[in-house]
């Protein structure tokens, strides 16, 4: 349970605004309460009459806690971590032992997580690490999910902007379609991932595990092979320093789309008013659903894509257990 709390605080507290797009301040006008504000059309919400369709990228402060800028996604983050920590407590408070209700549930996602991941990372590997790619997993999937509930992104406020144009502000939004949560998760697993390399190699065995020859030559082709594997640990290295970009902008890029598809299929019809009102509920239905498969899958992808660099590195020490070449 202490695994969990920590890496769910961790990640929620790290997802600050550290990228924000540049737009006027809000007027120092009381803002107009808004609840179920209807998607931006071309010429309508946003920034007055020049703003675009769908999701913004940036997700905007909502109120402040001391010195820190509180986003909307941030918030969402906070709710999720909360309500998964407050349910792994209920569902563990009274352990039984014939499991029912929550507690078979939670046990059965814990114990799925644990057999799926061990037969990855083999059953040494998996002991160290679970801890953090079963909260990976759980942390990102219920955010997933938790940005399909009707009324994230649609219920908030008007801002009255400084240069007069007016911005629709909502309260919640999907906390994955913000890049500064995808990058701050990913940069927990860039420091983990140097912990477990630097615990199984040490400094030594790190480098020569990204710079050593592989295979066994002699001679002259040996020095050969030392300056070709020289330039391919290069490349490795600058492949491990991009992990955290690529592993973030996947995460965002796949949710972000997903909400404005989401959006662009609510506001498909325009005229009439009855019957936009209509389309807007019926026509996302079939999206929805492929949203929610969606979550899950990327929510496997992130953990399945963290496992493997991992297990890249640690994979020597599994090999007397696996007898697996190296």
């Amino acid at each position: 349970m202490q695994w969990l709390v920590a890496v769910l605080l961790l990640a929620a507290a790290l997802g600050l605004p550290l990228w924000a797009a540049e737009h006027g301040t809000a007027a120092a006008d009381p803002v107009t309460a808004a609840a179920g504000h209807p998607a931006s059309a071309p010429g309508e919400g946003g920034h007055g009459e020049h703003a675009a369709p769908g999701l913004p990228l940036y997700a905007p402060e909502i109120f402040h806690v001391g010195p820190l800028p509180v986003s909307n996604s941030m918030l969402v983050t906070w709710i999720v971590a909360l309500g998964i920590i407050l349910f792994a407590r209920m569902a563990t408070r009274r352990i039984q032992e014939v499991p029912d209700g929550a507690q078979n549930f939670w046990e059965w996602l814990v114990e799925s997580l644990y057999d799926f991941l061990g037969s990855i990372l083999g059953p040494d590997l998996v002991k160290r690490t679970f801890w953090f790619f079963a909260t990976i997993f759980i942390f990102i999937l219920f955010l997933n999910w938790f940005g399909l509930i009707p009324g994230v992104g649609t219920i908030g406020w008007n801002v009255q902007m400084s240069d007069g144009s007016s911005e629709f502000r909502p309260l919640l939004r999907g906390a994955n379609a913000d890049l500064n949560l995808t990058f701050a998760m990913a940069m927990i697993f860039f420091v983990m991932w140097t912990v477990w390399a630097l615990q199984t190699n040490g400094v030594g065995g790190m480098l020569a595990h990204i710079f050593g020859v592989k295979g066994d030559t002699t001679g002259i082709l040996r020095w050969l092979m030392v300056v070709v594997f020289f330039i391919v640990g290069i490349l490795e290295v600058v492949s491990i320093c991009f992990r955290p970009v690529s592993l973030s902008f996947r995460l965002f890029g796949n949710v972000y789309a997903g909400e404005n598809m989401l959006e662009a299929m609510a506001t498909l019809v325009k005229e009439p008013v009855w019957l936009r009102a209509l389309a807007s509920v019926i026509i996302p239905i079939p999206f929805y659903f492929l949203e929610v498969l969606v979550g899950l899958v990327q929510a496997l992808v992130v953990t399945l894509l963290t496992a493997v660099f991992t297990l890249l590195i640690c994979a020597h020490e599994e090999e007397p257990g696996h007898g697996a070449a190296h």
